[in-house]
């Protein structure tokens, strides 16, 4: 069973430039209706970011509701070997109640087997992003990485956000958001505003592409503006 990590310091302008810069890069994905996978690890150890990501979710629908309808899957796992996906929600109401109802159990990472649910969602119907929120990894990586690869095959990549500091879950998730075609970056108690323009932001992107992603930047928060303003 994995032990709880200590959060320090917030996410580094580096560490979110690199994620623009990987964000920016992508296609395009199709305008219009949009579906992303918002997936969480629900073991023992992130009860507080779960509560976190409950404040937070919101954010994904108002920031997309003048590009498209966003459809989001809700995914997490916890307990021995307990997995659980959501149906399509496309209000912030359903998706707060969904995550309301989750308790998080003490076990270990499930990360192949959400991996495994996304590619097949992505085969019957396209998913525009999938978001993952962790902070550990037990499973084998380069498995973990095949099917990254397969879900970059896809065109469905990966954005991978890191709570703490474990430096082989950085390395792990760092490869698999490069072979899905994705971005990765770490975040911490400290950096709860920066987390929220971020979610916010891979949702703008599943719904509008660059552009909007581009476009929502200069409305955001003034860091993320900035750096922005670097990679032009």
């Amino acid at each position: 069973m994995k032990e709880k990590h200590a959060l320090s310091t917030v996410s580094s302008h580096q560490d979110i430039e690199e994620f623009l810069q990987q964000a920016q890069q992508l296609a395009a994905p199709v305008h219009g209706n949009a579906r992303m996978i918002f997936a969480l690890d629900a073991t023992a150890s992130r009860e507080r970011t779960w509560d976190h990501a409950c404040h937070l979710q919101s954010e994904m629908f108002l920031q997309t509701q003048e590009l498209g309808k966003l459809a989001i899957q809700l995914c997490h796992y916890g307990g021995l070997s307990s997995f659980s996906a959501s149906g399509w929600l496309q209000d912030t109401n359903s998706l707060l109640n969904r995550m309301n109802s989750v308790k998080c159990l003490g076990g270990h990472t499930q990360i192949a087997r959400l991996l495994e649910h996304s590619l097949k969602q992505t085969r019957q119907q396209p998913v525009q992003a999938i978001i993952f929120i962790g902070d550990c990894v037990e499973e084998p990586v380069d498995f973990l990485c095949q099917l990254s690869g397969q879900l970059g095959i896809h065109s469905t990549p990966l954005f991978i956000f890191q709570e703490g500091r474990d430096i082989t879950a950085a390395r792990a998730f760092k490869q698999m958001a490069k072979l899905s075609g994705g971005a990765y970056c770490r975040f911490d108690d400290s950096s709860a505003a920066t987390l929220k323009a971020l979610l916010s932001a891979v949702a703008v992107y599943a719904t509008g592409g660059r552009r909007a992603l581009l476009e929502y930047a200069k409305k955001g928060d003034p860091d993320i503006l900035q750096l922005t303003h670097q990679l032009k």
